[in-house]
């Protein structure tokens, strides 16, 4: 393959994904590969559009969101809607996981007490089995 294209085992093996990733993606319309009778030949856009896809979903967006802000590219804007777009779904996302975070920490923070009480409880059950042999 040339540089501009590259087969569904060279993405595969250049972003570590699965073939059958690549088609989920492909039927959401998220990449759009050339066919070449039954072979799929992904472009350097496809590869863009793929880094962009595995970073989103790091960051835990919506297929959908990551659709729209994709088809937002060709906009014809200079990127201009595509990135005012792509920062207010960040903002939203980064709120989400700054509450998820503070719940996580309560929680911890619970459940070490939690373990603290059991601990003690388990040394005063011990002491009490000692006195009582």
């Amino acid at each position: 393959m040339t540089d501009d294209m590259m087969t569904i085992r060279q993405m595969c093996e250049a972003f570590d994904v699965t073939p059958r990733t690549l088609r989920f993606y492909e039927a959401k319309e998220l990449l759009s590969p050339r066919r070449v009778g039954q072979k799929r030949l992904f472009t350097r856009r496809d590869r863009a559009r793929l880094k962009l896809i595995q970073r989103g979903k790091r960051f835990g967006f919506s297929l959908e969101d990551l659709r729209q802000l994709l088809d937002l590219y060709d906009k014809g804007d200079q990127q201009h809607s595509q990135i005012a777009r792509a920062y207010a779904v960040a903002r939203t996302r980064l709120a989400e996981m700054e509450k998820q975070r503070d719940e996580l920490e309560a929680a911890i923070s619970e459940l070490r007490e939690q373990m603290t009480w059991g601990e003690r409880m388990l040394a005063s059950l011990k002491t009490s089995q000692k006195a009582a042999e």
